[in-house]
């Protein structure tokens, strides 16, 4: 009974854990609005930003007013002796005599508050400005993170789709091998025809269940991939609704190779912009410090003494104290120092400028090259569908051929792998095109 009971409990257990588990189901656009929400690399992006808010936010109260508070306590368990001649309080002494004093007490607190306030600083005004550069930045960032993962999910959603046709294929190129075998083997028993037909079709057999059991894993693999790209759980479930040819046909848009690139678009562009200005502002930091910097503070606190730890009893006497303070710090002479560093930043400068125009070249090489691999992936598509076309008609009238005894089993098997080379060269020519538009709305700086 106790062991049925557990069995039960077990099962429970497994059945809840089941009813918990997620089951998604995505359109590609489904995928990509998913993982820009949800992919992890989305989400520390995001978190960039929002800790560039508080740096922000951190550079700005760092100008404003500040106050702090204190408790001092000494216990001065030993007095520091000061030595006095003869004559210090009385001029007819013996100047010669030293005298020794105790001064002070045996505890002492003082209790504070102090108000400060910055009133000028040159690199303060740029520091706010650097801040504002740096929330810039991160906001870029997030934008061409937000890019690479919408490319990512793509050609990840385009393998899985890839791996299902591919399977689809091989399973139906199995069931019709395995037919013509049986066939064949049947004919050879008659003795119409040489075993070394039936050995020849063995061999493409062998070959296409070695291929769909790799492909069967790599299935997995992609779907795995996709899951990991989608920021979900490993053992959830994942189902795609669009089919990849559906998909290739939707991603047949050459007007988008006729539209003018704009390098300034580009977020690459706008981050290496974002370098330059950062390079600027610490040429201005630099220069800054050669300018004065001006604070006031306001103090105001209690003191107490005692020779007995008598602090906190209505017998203790506490004495005011208060000041208000300016400071005054101008920078004179640093044996060009500061003269030095503000060097290093024009050179800094110059060098992100450099790399500016560099970024930019190279942007527009960028867009050339995903603009014609684009094109030819096209151009690869329709040529493939047709090639398909041929193939199969070929590999039939081959198999009608080969079955009447018309042809040998290396012409049949020669027409068989021309197909099946045609047909995974059809699939990846769709794969080629999804992927290769992705890449090119990337380089265009598009993000639907």
């Amino acid at each position: 009974m106790k062991k049925l009971s557990l069995f039960l409990l077990l099962a429970c257990l497994g059945m809840q854990a089941q009813e918990t588990k997620k089951s998604y189901s995505f359109s590609l656009q489904q995928a990509i609005d998913h993982a820009l929400q949800y992919n992890y690399t989305a989400i520390n992006s995001g978190r960039d930003i929002e800790a560039a808010k508080k740096k922000k936010w951190e550079t700005t109260a760092s100008g404003l007013p500040q106050i702090n508070a204190g408790l001092d306590y000494a216990n001065n368990f030993k007095l520091q002796t000061q030595a006095l001649t003869g004559n210090a309080f009385d001029p007819d002494g013996d100047p010669n005599q030293v005298t020794t004093l105790a001064f002070g007490t045996k505890h002492s607190m003082v209790a504070r508050t102090t108000l400060s306030q910055l009133i000028f600083d040159g690199s303060y005004i740029v520091a706010l400005q650097a801040s504002k550069t740096y929330l810039q930045y991160y906001e870029s960032s997030k934008k061409k993170t937000d890019l690479e993962v919408r490319e990512m999910i793509i050609n990840s959603y385009g393998n899985v789709l890839l791996a299902e046709e591919n399977i689809a294929i091989l399973e139906k190129n199995k069931t019709t091998l395995d037919k013509t075998l049986f066939d064949t083997e049947q004919t050879f028993k008659n003795g119409l025809i040489e075993e070394e037909n039936v050995e020849q079709l063995k061999i493409t057999l062998s070959s296409i269940n070695s291929s769909l059991n790799y492909t069967k894993r790599l299935k997995d693999i992609s779907y795995n991939m996709l899951k990991i790209n989608l920021g979900i759980e490993l053992e959830e479930e994942l189902s795609l609704t669009d089919k990849l040819e559906n998909l290739t046909n939707s991603n047949l848009d050459m007007a988008l190779t006729g539209s003018s690139f704009e390098v300034k678009n580009s977020i690459d562009y706008a981050l290496s912009t974002n370098f330059v200005e950062q390079r600027t502002l610490e040429m201005k930091l630099e220069k800054s410090k050669f300018l004065p910097s001006l604070s006031a503070n306001l103090n105001f606190g209690y003191n107490a003494f005692g020779n007995q730890f008598e602090f906190f009893t209505s017998n203790q006497k506490w004495f005011n104290y208060s000041n208000l303070g300016v400071g005054l710090n101008v920078p004179i002479f640093s044996s060009f120092g500061k003269n030095a560093k503000v060097q290093q930043t024009k050179i800094a400068l110059e060098q992100a400028q450099t790399q500016l125009t560099e970024t930019e070249q190279r942007l527009k090489l960028q867009y050339q090259n995903a603009k014609s691999d684009y094109e030819y992936s096209v151009e690869q598509y329709f040529s493939s569908k047709e090639n398909l076309s041929l193939a199969e008609r070929i590999e039939k009238k081959q198999q009608v051929k080969f079955t009447e005894g018309l042809s040998t089993s290396f012409e049949f098997t020669d027409a068989q792998r021309q197909l099946y080379s045609a047909q995974q060269s059809y699939l990846q020519s769709m794969v080629d095109v999804i992927s290769r538009k992705a890449a090119l709305e990337k380089a265009i700086g598009k993000t639907n």
